[in-house]
């Protein structure tokens, strides 16, 4: 089958289908998607051509002799398109002897007229009667089909009865381009604000526009109209207003525009304006939407099988589509994706694609996340599954001769022991320190061998490659890799043979400075797979832990002490290089932001069981050293081979503008905050701690968090090297080597430094390495799904809070009621953290009723006529009557926690501050379980429900466990990585972002 481009265009979704393998698309069809239809759709033609799975391929048809058409004087691009590729597929039928049918799809009327019945064995038929005759069972294409046949006449009679244009029309590409180069017009991404998505947009300087225009902030886009049809995503053009039209930023907290209103203040000062006058890049995706009610349908009008349906999303308008299903799907998340918008239209057009689940139901929820955040998880094939090594009781894995051969053999030279949470499997790294002959010491970081078991360009290599990442959700991860590898062969298991990749650093044995470092391919043994707490007894001196290790056990006592002063002297060792370490970094400027360490418990099945905070220990910054250091050094190695195509990641220093309020929030406290350098900086938040609340601390370093850049992977042939720093961990050059199992950007980093170590001995390299260009678009893929990664984690967090929330009564319910800490003052309320939950949030001093808050002798606040007055580091509610409260910045209040619900949207969490003083938890016991434990039993108390639900419903299964053994994943998350991950991303907002 030969897709035209046209089909290519409005059916690809129904061609990624798995039952259509093996079709041809030419060149023709596949530069009309890339020039017509923006990246995001020609990158998922290109994903489809890469995956193995569909056999399809790609026929440079303009660049062959036989098959090359000029275009004729006065034909139309599509003719000529369609042409072209009619041309190929007749001599592709020729090329293969005439023994191959040809099947040309085509939408073009005129087209199957003309060619159908030229060529025998070539047939040129509509895409509609290709399903029915070649694909007659595949009930979801049709259907499928039927939906994009019936969009596309509803846009040609809306087109035809339409006489005004809602919107200006675009400008033309070449005039585009051609403003943009003379500084006319201005290049960037859109950002819709989501609290204000009818109204405010900002444009993010891209490419040159942000090196050539004199401006320093990004562009606001007012209105509906100046947006002219773009959508959030899109990289827009956009033409600057005269001054006297710009407009301000609005201050206020609120959802909506009504919100704006109620609050009654004037916006920020007049920053840059501008109105979109072209799109360069359509960012348009699937988009998970909601039907409307009965009564909505009802009352827009005359035809009801043409339906605005609301995005999940905020920051999307709504979309028309034509159903007849409207009323049988308004309880249902639904996905459709976008075909068109014209200028006549006030809505863009789009069709429907297929139903996620009910509205409110766990699953349907943790989907719409999923899709919105673009993750695939389906199931790994068994073809990738056939790539993978067995290891089983008949048949287990060993390690083979010839590796014997090829690697460093360290089971019987090094004591290699790997330190973890309790019950942790998915163990990517191992540790080693001793004494050497000539009197220096040797450090050694061992990682999982990955890249032996996952070769480039396979099966399993471009799954990999196209999940970029393990996602972790609130109660659930879908792996990158399939765990005989996560969680088996790739395991630095205690007891077992390994294949890893190492660096082991020879220092001298005072000052620790390293004197060499040896890259390679090892075979190991770990003799010792600890957890953390068991280490730092070891470290403290308490050797009765030992009864907790199983690898002493069996011992003799004479034996056993020998193997404990031998690990105990490791792990001092450790700990003392680690502190030397990071000492070092640290006078470079190292921060340390915000972190909360946990004990995971597991229960009898391996899954987490509970967290529960506790004191940090050293052991913990002892193991995270050693994986900075070895991410370091095998950056500097891969730079040094690979000059121009090695992948590192970059931390650039955040824009000062930035740290405003942070400044001005420590100044409220009496802190000066020095934000010149990252040293400067980390050691004024070492010295911005107050005695008597440590919350204090916590909130500033938090937003020293907020007011940073993203840490991004990048291929060095892209930078200059200056701009190879990285600012958190004052490393000049850094990259990921140390979780090849979750991480794709480090498979590729431990087939570079193979590829080095080889150029070193001057031996020819296995590895097929990425150009620059290839590997900067690779790191693009790689950081967007980082970022889907992100969002999807925090989003599922959401979820579970609300759904916690949900049924409980804010009024009579203890748990809804609890202390929060202000952090940020805005003009028409506050926002607040509350330590218990984990749980930013904003909470309004101004209703939509204009009424203010009140507080009383006894603190319990009221809503009143009056008015307020915001200043840097308080805000002032003053009734009518004279009575008047302030809040300050850092103030402790008491709240209460609800669910604002929402049937379009996601729930949210809303705040509301009930009395001026912090609350006191009645159970003493309860005031000590900080929020990670909390947070871990609403999610079990959230999945308890859902399941009890579903059993009064006589639905029978369990859905983990369902999902485990159909998607092939991993149950519970990544022990060590969840350590990393609480690490880094603590106090992160999971309300939502109210920056102004």
């Amino acid at each position: 089958m030969i897709p035209d481009w046209k089909i290519v265009q409005d059916y690809l979704e129904i061609l990624e289908f798995p039952e259509l393998k093996g079709i041809i698309f030419m060149q023709t069809a596949c530069q009309a998607v890339q020039h017509q239809r923006g990246r995001r759709q020609y990158n998922k033609l290109r994903n489809l051509l890469k995956d193995a799975r569909h056999d399809c391929v790609l026929f440079a048809n303009e660049f062959q002799q036989s098959c090359y058409l000029p275009r004729e004087r006065g034909e139309s691009m599509e003719k000529w398109q369609s042409r072209s590729i009619y041309s190929a597929a007749v001599w592709y039928y020729h090329h293969c002897q005439d023994r191959m049918p040809i099947v040309m799809v085509t939408e073009d009327e005129e087209t199957i007229q003309q060619y159908g019945s030229d060529t025998e064995g070539v047939f040129v038929v509509s895409f509609k009667d290709y399903l029915d005759n070649f694909w007659p069972d595949l009930k979801a294409a049709h259907e499928l089909c039927e939906s994009i046949l019936q969009s596309r006449r509803e846009r040609e009679n809306e087109s035809q009865e339409s006489h005004g244009k809602e919107y200006a029309e675009h400008l033309p590409l070449e005039v585009l381009e051609a403003g943009i180069k003379s500084g006319r017009y201005i290049q960037g991404i859109l950002n819709v604000n989501k609290h204000r998505a009818q109204t405010e947009a900002f444009v993010r300087l891209q490419g040159a526009s942000s090196k050539d225009s004199d401006l320093i902030s990004d562009i606001l886009i007012h209105g509906m109209k100046a947006r002219n049809r773009s959508i959030h995503g899109d990289v827009v053009v956009v033409e600057l207003l005269p001054k006297n039209e710009w407009k301000g930023r609005t201050t206020a907290l609120g959802e909506s525009d009504s919100d704006d209103k109620a609050s009654g203040e004037a916006p920020s000062e007049p920053m840059p304006t501008g109105r979109v006058v072209g799109i360069l890049q359509k960012n348009w995706r699937d988009y998970v939407v909601t039907f409307p009610s009965k009564e909505e349908v009802q009352s827009q009008g005359k035809n009801a099988q043409k339906i605005l349906v609301t995005p999940w999303d905020y920051r999307i308008p709504k979309i028309r589509i034509s159903t007849q299903q409207a009323e049988a799907l308004q309880d249902f998340r639904v996905v459709v994706r976008i075909d068109s918008w014209e200028s006549t239209s006030m809505y863009p057009n789009g069709h429907f694609v297929r139903v996620l689940g009910r509205i409110g139901d766990l699953e349907g929820e943790i989907a719409t996340i999923l899709v919105e955040n673009s993750i695939s998880v389906a199931p790994f094939s068994e073809a990738q599954m056939c790539e993978m090594p067995v290891n089983t009781p008949e048949n287990p894995w060993k390690v083979s001769s010839e590796e014997e051969r090829e690697r460093k053999d360290l089971r019987r030279t090094h004591l290699v022991f790997s330190i973890d949470p309790r019950g942790c499997e998915d163990v990517d790294d191992a540790l080693s320190v001793r004494a050497l002959d000539n009197g220096s010491l040797e450090l050694g970081v061992h990682i999982a061998d990955v890249t032996h078991f996952v070769a480039p360009h396979s099966y399993i290599d471009i799954e990999a490659r196209t999940r970029a990442t393990t996602y972790y959700l609130a109660d659930r991860r879908y792996d990158m890799l399939p765990s005989i590898l996560s969680a088996d062969v790739c395991s630095l298991l205690g007891g077992v043979d390994r294949y890893a990749v190492s660096v082991m650093w020879e220092l001298d044995k005072t000052s620790y400075e390293i004197k060499k470092v040896w890259y390679g391919r090892t075979i190991i043994q770990s003799a010792y797979k600890l957890f953390y707490e068991a280490a730092q007894e070891l470290l403290d001196g308490n050797v009765h832990v030992v009864d907790d290790i199983p690898e002493f056990r069996d011992l003799d006592e004479k034996s056993r002490q020998a193997k404990l002063d031998e690990l105990v002297w490791a792990i001092g060792k450790l700990t003392d290089i680690a502190r030397h370490v990071r000492a070092k970094r640290d006078r470079c400027g190292a921060l340390e932001l915000e972190g909360v360490e946990v004990r995971v418990q597991l229960d009898e099945k391996k899954n987490i069981h509970d967290l529960i905070p506790k004191q940090p220990l050293e052991v913990h910054e002892t193991v995270a050293e050693c994986m900075i250091l070895a991410n370091h050094w095998v950056a500097r190695k891969i730079w040094e081979s690979f000059p121009h195509q090695a992948l590192l990641r970059r931390h650039p220093p955040p824009h000062q503008e930035f740290f405003s309020e942070l400044r001005e929030c420590a100044k409220a406290k009496g802190f000066f905050i020095d934000t010149r350098s990252n040293k400067t900086l980390a050691d004024s938040l070492d010295n911005a701690n107050d005695p008597n609340d440590p919350i204090v601390n916590k909130l500033l370093r938090s937003m020293a968090t907020q007011a940073m850049s993203n840490a991004l992977y990048f291929s060095t042939g892209s930078y200059a090297e200056e701009e190879f720093h990285h600012y958190g961990l004052a490393l000049d050059k850094y990259t990921h080597f140390t979780s090849p199992i979750r991480r794709y950007s480090d498979i590729i980093v431990h087939r570079l430094l193979m590829a080095a170590i080889s150029k070193d001995k001057k031996m020819e390299s296995k590895e097929n390495l990425f150009s620059n260009k290839d590997l900067e678009e690779l790191c693009r893929h790689i950081n967007n799904r980082n970022r889907a990664a992100q969002r999807s984690q925090k989003q599922s967090t959401e979820l579970f809070q609300c759904m916690y929330f949900k049924d409980k009564d804010p009024e009579t319910e203890e748990r809804c009621i609890s202390d929060g800490v202000i952090y940020s003052i805005r003009t028409n309320g506050v926002l607040v953290f509350i330590p218990r939950f984990g749980i930013k949030g904003a909470a309004y001093l101004k209703n939509k009723d204009g009424l203010v808050i009140s507080c009383g002798p006894d603190s319990h606040c009221e809503w009143k006529p009056g008015s307020l007055q915001r200043f840097q580091d308080k805000i002032t509610s003053t009734t009518t009557g004279g009575e008047s409260v302030r809040f300050c910045l850092f103030d402790h209040v008491t709240v209460r926690v609800s669910v604002q619900a929402s049937r379009c949207h996601s729930d949210t969490i809303r705040l509301e501050i009930i009395r001026n003083e912090p609350y006191v938890v009645p159970d003493a016991g309860l005031c000590q379980q900080g929020s990670l434990l909390l947070k871990s039993d609403l999610v079990k108390e959230v999945t308890r429900s859902v399941e009890e639900a579903q059993l009064a419903q006589e639905v029978t299964v369990d859905v983990i466990e369902e999902d485990r053994q159909k998607y092939c994943q991993t149950k519970g998350r990544s022990l060590y990585t969840l350590l990393e991950e609480i690490r880094d991303l603590a106090l992160l907002d999971v309300s939502n972002s109210y920056r102004i």
